[in-house]
């Protein structure tokens, strides 16, 4: 078989990137998106980690057609379990379950004799076939496991059911021909009785490289993430290994993938968008200078054959350099169509929000760019319904010596309030009358903000983490306007509102358990 198998983690290991975290509109919306990309299996969570986590893995299970979804599981009766009720209703499921087989996590963390370990693996494979019949094994941290161990534990399981074997390089430890040779010599031990798999991580940049190798030696399925978010360093970028077997025909002319490369650059956007991570300015294939040249010898040479500087072209990738379309004068249907360019799908009434905003955007704004929509749409419209809402913020003139003040709008439950207060600066300002106005007392442990297209106009976009509970996480809160103080507040309230959702959507499952 020489299909390669995307399997997309980036809803559950991308999401492990610090500050990366998502809510269940956001993840739906980026599930819907890796499935018109092609993504094989798309690996919606960990189920047993939090009540937030499985309702997004339910709620993707519902939606989502074509691509097989999948939630994580360690070898235990409980994770699997709630993995199986999670993915319930998919159309196509599987569930992934795990035990480490390293000397140093059997050792210290699971304190197992190796013969545990591998009954506890085939306990694990055979409890999860009972909710579905697509079961994958992984070897954590195999990178540093014995590979005799690697071919008795594998084998083992796969007697007992399961259809695909991951071979993770957990820390990023391995070179690029090490995973190679591991892979090659555990495929002569398995052959066609299962799929091979392996999860690479980026510790020492060799992720995309080892994923690639082990290709050539057996894998047949690769786990990976979109712009490389993960755990640390990140994991494989998918937009990397596609782009790789696609260019590099002349060696990997055998091996295919389902994956539809002119959604890659949207897809991209739309993560970065919704995470507010951005790739690296020259990562490779969607970083923004992946296909800017500023060497004059090469903008010579572009200019009269691309092929000179560029081994790919932007167009292959969804990446039209043309990506001024929308305007004031656009109409509903245009806008409607440009959405599902871009790689949401809303359902009428959220267009026709979406569509109201954008209106009022541009008549703020004199230019109107495909990351404008993208962003706005993201910030605006794929949210938890608003406990609060922002309504009107008025801000002091901040001259020499003077005193920062803010009065804020705020409606709750169909009532306006408005109060105002002074603060050590305008930020601060703000975030205490919206504290007073909500009964809230949240603490800033970060402040980010960017432009998020160029020009004067151009809109900020604001990503705040904010404490309200000392006992728990912080909460990750968008905002987006042309003006950056407006932004921070619809920021600041987002995560507030975020906050509330959880803290009440967790007290509603424990009033059903009780």
């Amino acid at each position: 078989m020489n299909n390669i198998i995307i399997f997309d983690t980036t809803l559950r290991d991308g999401e492990q990137s610090p500050g990366a975290s998502m809510n269940t509109e956001e993840k739906i919306q980026i599930a819907l998106q890796l499935e018109k990309l092609g993504v094989d299996v798309i690996e919606a969570g960990f189920a047993a980690a939090s009540p937030g986590d499985a309702d997004a893995i339910s709620k993707i299970a519902q939606q989502v057609k074509n691509s097989t979804v999948c939630s994580l599981a360690r070898a235990l009766d409980g994770d699997i379990k709630a993995a199986g009720e999670a993915i319930r209703e998919a159309n196509k499921r599987r569930i992934h379950t795990f035990i480490a087989t390293s000397p140093i996590h059997m050792e210290y963390k699971l304190k197992m004799t190796p013969q545990k370990v591998i009954q506890k693996a085939v306990d694990a494979v055979m409890y999860a076939k009972t909710f579905c019949d697509d079961v994958e094994f992984s070897c954590e941290d195999a990178g540093r496991s014995d590979v005799g161990f690697l071919k008795e534990i594998l084998d083992a399981v796969i007697i007992a059911g399961a259809k695909t074997l991951n071979i993770p390089d957990t820390v990023g430890y391995r070179m690029p021909g090490e995973m190679g040779a591991i892979i090659k010599s555990l495929y002569e031990s398995v052959g066609d009785r299962a799929i091979l798999s392996v999860h690479c991580h980026n510790d020492l940049g060799l992720a995309t490289a080892s994923s690639i190798e082990c290709i050539q030696n057996g894998a047949r399925q690769i786990e990976c993430t979109i712009n490389g978010l993960g755990e640390r360093a990140g994991n494989a970028a998918l937009e990397e290994i596609a782009m790789i077997l696609k260019t590099r025909k002349d060696i990997f002319g055998e091996y295919n993938t389902n994956i539809n490369i002119k959604e890659i650059y949207p897809t991209s956007r739309l993560v970065s968008t919704i995470t507010g991570i951005e790739p690296q300015p020259n990562k490779a294939i969607v970083g923004k200078n992946a296909f800017a040249h500023e060497s004059g010898i090469h903008q010579d040479g572009v200019l009269k054959n691309a092929q000179t500087y560029e081994i790919m072209s932007a167009k292959d990738i969804g990446l039209d350099k043309n990506s001024l379309v929308m305007g004031k004068h656009s109409g509903r249907h245009a806008f409607s169509e440009k959405l599902k360019d871009l790689g949401f799908n809303l359902k009428n009434e959220e267009i026709q929000k979406a569509f109201d905003k954008f209106k009022i955007l541009a008549d703020a704004k004199k230019e109107i760019f495909d990351d404008d929509i993208r962003a706005l749409v993201a910030s605006e419209i794929i949210k938890i319904s608003e406990v609060y809402e922002l309504i009107t913020l008025q801000l002091s003139d901040c001259n020499p010596g003077g005193v920062p003040s803010a009065a804020v709008t705020i409606r709750h439950d169909g009532k306006n309030t408005t109060d105002a207060a002074i603060g050590n600066g305008t930020m601060d300002a703000i975030f205490k009358v919206i504290d007073r106005v909500c009964g809230a007392k949240g603490k800033l442990k970060e402040y980010k903000v960017d432009s998020v297209t160029q020009g004067k106009d151009a809109l900020a976009r604001v990503v705040v983490k904010v404490v309200f509970d000392e006992s728990k996480p912080a909460i990750m809160g968008h905002g987006l306007s042309v003006d950056t103080m407006l932004a921070t507040a619809k920021a600041y309230i987002g995560a507030l509102n975020s906050y509330i959702s959880m803290r009440d959507g967790l007290r509603d499952i424990k009033n059903r358990l009780i």
